[in-house]
């Protein structure tokens, strides 16, 4: 009787290890998944709030106590969001600037991110050093000596000063070149041996088993024209060569000197549906780019 009442307590023990292991099991379930819900409302609601904002009157939206949903949908606002701002002058401007700077920032990072990988040249990995330590020294103190040479070399206000003092971006040389080094070197030394150039090896061999980092470099780089602010309104804030982040800044000011905050979330919200879309139909080729690079150097 004794070892059958030990066995049924040891089952029950058992049995009551199992409950409470389910039970912490789900606890922690609960307090992670209402923190990440709590942390995407936080996220979410600017994005709610501009949209909602963009929908309102401008009375409605002067009143003190807010409204959580518009009273009158203004889908007007939009309309006239997109004439005040003269949205597609800026949508042309901004478009031209991304993909000139990203092309030629391409070319830049693919040729140098294989010399750092593949050729072998006397101090290579000293100047690979000095480039990655520019890393650690702010891009805004580049700022006044940036402003400096382009006034000397006459490019106010032209699309040349917004293309070219950003077209060498180190942190993408470097995110390539992880990506050349996981390549087998073999393959480069048989290409050799058969006498293929070494621009015809990056061409055909290189550049298409990197193509994942290449389109996150090509999206990054795109988004980065597609934000800059301050650069731009420095060094490039007339009409003709205005990009889109400038070019909302004012343009809903009226001659009272009061501001058409609907009309301005409108066209926020224009100016921010590509960025969306490009990171809902594109993000896993910026996160399969960015793993694919690993950590081998």
């Amino acid at each position: 009787m004794s070892e059958t009442n030990n066995g049924v307590m040891q089952e029950k023990n058992m049995r009551a290890v199992a409950v409470r292991q389910k039970i912490g099991k789900y606890t922690v379930k609960f307090f992670l998944y209402a923190f990440l819900l709590t942390m995407a409302l936080i996220v979410l609601f600017p994005f709610y709030w501009m949209i909602i904002s963009s929908l309102k009157t401008l009375a409605e939206y002067r009143l003190s106590v807010p409204t959580f949903w518009p009273k009158t949908i203004m889908l007007s606002n939009y309309a006239e969001a997109f004439t005040a701002a003269n949205l597609g002058r800026l949508f042309m401007n901004t478009l031209y600037v991304g993909v000139v700077s990203t092309l030629l920032s391409l070319v830049i990072t693919v040729l140098s991110a294989f010399a750092f990988a593949r050729l072998e040249f006397k101090g290579r990995e000293t100047v690979f050093a000095l480039l990655l330590a520019t890393m650690m020294i702010p891009g805004e103190l580049f700022t006044i000596t940036n402003y400096s040479t382009i006034t000397h070399l006459g490019w106010m206000n032209t699309f040349t000063v917004l293309i070219v003092p950003f077209l060498v971006s180190v942190f993408y040389i470097f995110l390539l070149r992880q990506n050349f080094m996981q390549i087998p070197n073999e393959l480069y030394l048989a290409a050799k041996v058969d006498g293929t150039s070494d621009l015809k090896y990056l061409w055909k061999v290189m550049v298409p088993l990197s193509m994942p980092t290449l389109i996150s470099i090509t999206i990054l780089k795109m988004m980065g024209a597609w934000n800059s602010y301050i650069w731009p309104r420095l060094v490039a804030n007339d009409a003709a060569h205005q990009m889109i982040t400038n070019g909302l800044r004012n343009a809903f000011t009226e001659t009272t000197g009061d501001v058409n905050y609907p009309v301005q979330m409108a066209a926020v919200s224009i100016v921010s549906a590509p960025l969306f879309l490009v990171f809902v139909f594109l993000r896993k080729y910026i996160m399969a780019g960015v793993s694919r690079s690993g950590i081998k150097g």
